[in-house]
C-alpha cells in the first residue's frame, strides 16, 4: 500500500526570524527540520508518496528536494494552515493522507507506532499528554475516547498536539468540505473540529508522550530539537 504523506511548508516562519522557509533551518546534525521529517518517512514507510506545500521562498526548497512532488499556495502569506493542507487533500490519490507541519522534529520512531492506524483507516492526531502550553493546540475527548474539541483555546485539555495527523480514506472528503469551510486565518485543527462536530468522525488522540517531538517556532524550540537529535 502507497503512504500518501504531506509536508505543509508554505509559511514565512517569522516568528524563528531565518531569511530562509524555516524547514530549511539547519540542525546540530547537519540536516534541516524538512529533511529529518524526509529520512523519517523514507525509514518509516516502504512505498510512500511525499508532497510539499509551499510558498514562501518555495525555490530554495524545490531545489533542496527536487524528487518529491509539490502544491503552490500562492496566497501563504494571507491564508493559514488550514488552505495549505485543503489544496494538498484536494490534489491528492485516493486514499488516506498522513501530514504533519514542516517545523516538527521528531523520533523516527513514531513512524512505527502509527503503522496499525494508518493499515486500518483510522484516522488520529498524535498528541502529548506530558505537556500542556498554553501557545499549543490542545485537546479534549469525549466519553468514548475520541477527540472532541482541538484548538488554542481549549479549557481542560489533556495534552497538545504535535502536528502529525492522518486522515482515513472514509473521512478525507469531510475534512475537505470542513476545511473550505474554515477562515483564510483558522489553522487545519479548525477544519477536523468542524469534520468531528458535523461528520461524526471519530479521531483517535494517539499518545506519543515518551518519544520526541516539538515544533520549532522559537530559539528555545530549536534548542530543545538538537539536544535530542
Amino acid at each position: 500500500m502507497t503512504v500518501q504523506a504531506v509536508i505543509l511548508a508554505a509559511g514565512m516562519g517569522t516568528r524563528l526570524g531565518r531569511p530562509w522557509p524555516k524547514p530549511l533551518t539547519p540542525l546540530s546534525d547537519g540536516r534541516t527540520i524538512m529533511q529529518q521529517q524526509m529520512d523519517n518517512l523514507l525509514a518509516g514507510f516502504e512505498d510512500i508518496r511525499i508532497t510539499t506545500v509551499i510558498g514562501f521562498k518555495l525555490e530554495l526548497i524545490i531545489e533542496a528536494f527536487p524528487n518529491v512532488g509539490y502544491v503552490y499556495n500562492e496566497s501563504y502569506d494571507q491564508t493559514n494552515t488550514n488552505r495549505s493542507l485543503l489544496m494538498a487533500l484536494r490534489q491528492s490519490m485516493d486514499g488516506g493522507v498522513l501530514w504533519m507541519n514542516g517545523d516538527v522534529v521528531f523520533d523516527p520512531r513514531v513512524f512505527d507506532r502509527v503503522q496499525e492506524l494508518i493499515a486500518t483507516e483510522q484516522s488520529f492526531i498524535c498528541v502529548n499528554t506530558a505537556v500542556v502550553g498554553d501557545e499549543e493546540v490542545k485537546y479534549t475527548v469525549d466519553s468514548d475516547g475520541y477527540v472532541d474539541r482541538l484548538s488554542k483555546t481549549v479549557t481542560d485539555a489533556l495534552g497538545e498536539s504535535v502536528g502529525i495527523n492522518y486522515v482515513s480514506v472514509g473521512d478525507k472528503a469531510g475534512l475537505i468540505r470542513r476545511l473550505a469551510e474554515c477562515e483564510d486565518s483558522d489553522y487545519f485543527e479548525r477544519g477536523i473540529e468542524l469534520m468531528i462536530e458535523k461528520d461524526g468522525a471519530r479521531v483517535v488522540p494517539f499518545d506519543i508522550r515518551d518519544l520526541f517531538a516539538i515544533e520549532v517556532d522559537f530559539e528555545e524550540d530549536l534548542s530543545r530539537a538538537n539536544a535530542h537529535l
